[in-house]
């Protein structure tokens, strides 16, 4: 099941989700202000993280901002109290499922939650119509 992390301001969260819901992909939705994440979450979403807090703390917030901290002197555990205190501190949408993780929304990326059955089906259609149009420029008017 996918996940989408979001909070109600957010431009990028509302266009996740219009994605997702376009695209007719079933997600569980949650607004991580109204509705803060605990520690097992957070640690879960920081394994997930390739570059770890690079990835996922938004440097442009008002939090950030404020508290001024050098992310890199945090423990692991302080790092997880801080998100924890201050969840505006994470980009969002947090878009997840079981395997693969994208943090804010990218149209090019987030096509990586369509099923792999649906994804061949398109590529197939695809490959398809362009034989057909390379067909129609080869026959004679």
């Amino acid at each position: 099941m996918i996940k989408l992390y979001i909070s109600a301001s957010c431009t990028s969260c509302r266009k996740a989700k219009a994605w997702l819901t376009e695209n007719n992909l079933s997600f569980e939705e949650r607004n991580i202000i109204s509705d803060p994440l605990t520690k097992e979450e957070i640690k879960m979403i920081l394994s997930m993280t390739k570059t770890g807090t690079d990835e996922i703390i938004s440097t442009r917030s008002k939090v950030y901002e404020k508290l001024a901290i050098d992310f890199d002197e945090l423990s692991f555990n302080e790092l997880v109290e801080l998100i924890e205190k201050y969840p505006n501190l994470l980009r969002r949408p947090l878009i997840f499922d079981e395997t693969r993780f994208q943090v804010g929304y990218n149209e090019d990326v987030i096509h990586q939650f369509t099923p792999r059955e649906i994804r061949k089906i398109t590529s197939k259609n695809m490959a398809k119509f362009l034989l057909y149009l390379d067909m129609q420029k080869k026959s004679p008017a």
